[in-house]
């Protein structure tokens, strides 16, 4: 297991975090379908990936309606886990009842989420506090001022976003620079070698602003795990992705990058999803990849994704194979860009 320093913070995370979405076995709603796991077994993953290196657990409220952030701090509390040995993350902004102020990013709901998180998690503070969404009625400010209490007040060491555009988190960005309040050190979001919109303007923004990027769906919800038949609509097999096609794939594109992953996977005898995930891994905009599980094998096939290692030839067949179509304003950078860089020389480029 390698570690990365999370964005521009001095918090070191490894390369791999689990991800507690499948912790719960509450029935109804979305999670409640994803979930499944009771406290013996999730305890079983949270000790099988501590044991492996892993040393950052995600979470969030809403998943099965607050059972995760349950069983993460009774595991955490039953391995005898210390505090300083595990980073832990959860989010807010989904509904977690039914009245008016039971979801969104304003001041009532995130200063009564937190509270509610860490009596469920079991602990004082969580080490990245993030925000689970785009709220369109809340103006930005407000979410940031408490968020920037919540940090003030010691119950959350650093703050993230998930699933928010690119302009959203530099505006947040800019705004709290000018404010004097804390600023998002990370993103959470979608991003494999089948779907990666990502590379359009979140990846530049990120670099450029020093964010760590956490990558959910690392598989594209099962269907990156070679267990599928793609070769008719949709995914075809036993699992999740079968009947629930989220996140959406371009299948046309993701059948022969499929098939070409499972020759790689075949000469080293090892799962397609070990080389969906080893790809990621090399991606240098990337600081954690969350994985999830429901079953002991299933979290030992991604760990061992930590030590496969792909060629020069490997990585640029996977690349030609996923690349997205070219869109304004990019292939125009492309074209004006080479007005300026080819008047410079190499010697006086900026490191």
């Amino acid at each position: 297991m390698r570690y990365n320093q999370f964005g521009n913070t001095g918090l070191i995370v490894s390369e791999l975090c689990l991800g507690a979405m499948t912790f719960g076995n509450k029935p109804g709603g979305r999670f409640g379908q994803i979930g499944g796991l009771d406290q013996d077994a999730s305890t079983a993953l949270v000790k099988q990936a501590l044991d492996a290196g892993i040393n950052f657990i995600d979470t969030a409220n809403v998943y099965t309606a607050g059972q995760s952030e349950e069983f993460v701090g009774g595991a955490l509390k039953a391995l005898g886990v210390a505090r300083s040995d595990v980073v832990v993350a959860t989010k807010a902004m989904g509904s977690m009842g039914e009245g008016p102020n039971d979801s969104g990013t304003g001041r009532k709901h995130l200063l009564d989420q937190i509270d509610a998180s860490l009596a469920r998690l079991r602990l004082d503070y969580v080490d990245l506090y993030q925000i689970h969404g785009w709220d369109p009625v809340t103006p930005i400010e407000e979410a940031l001022g408490a968020l920037n209490d919540i940090v003030r007040s010691g119950r959350a060491r650093y703050i993230g976003v998930s699933n928010w555009a690119a302009w959203q988190i530099v505006k947040a960005l800019g705004l709290s620079e000018r404010r004097g309040f804390a600023k998002f050190v990370s993103l959470q979001a979608y991003y494999t070698v089948a779907g990666r919109d990502l590379e359009r303007e979140l990846a530049p923004m990120l670099l450029s602003e020093g964010l760590g990027l956490m990558v959910w769906s690392p598989l594209a919800g099962g269907l990156l795990s070679g267990k599928y038949d793609l070769s008719g609509e949709g995914a075809q097999g036993e699992g999740r992705r079968a009947g629930f096609d989220f996140p959406p794939v371009d299948l046309k594109r993701a059948v022969p990058l499929v098939a070409a992953m499972k020759g790689m996977a075949d000469k080293r005898g090892i799962s397609v999803a070990q080389i969906a995930l080893a790809w990621l891994l090399y991606q240098p905009v990337v600081s954690t990849v969350i994985v999830g599980a429901k079953r002991a094998d299933q979290l030992a096939d991604n760990i061992a994704a930590c030590d496969v290692e792909l060629t020069a030839g490997d990585l640029a067949e996977l690349g030609r194979l996923s690349a997205l179509p070219r869109e304004y304003p990019g292939w125009m950078f492309e074209t004006q860009g080479g007005y300026v860089s080819g008047k410079v020389s190499p010697r006086r480029r900026p490191a």
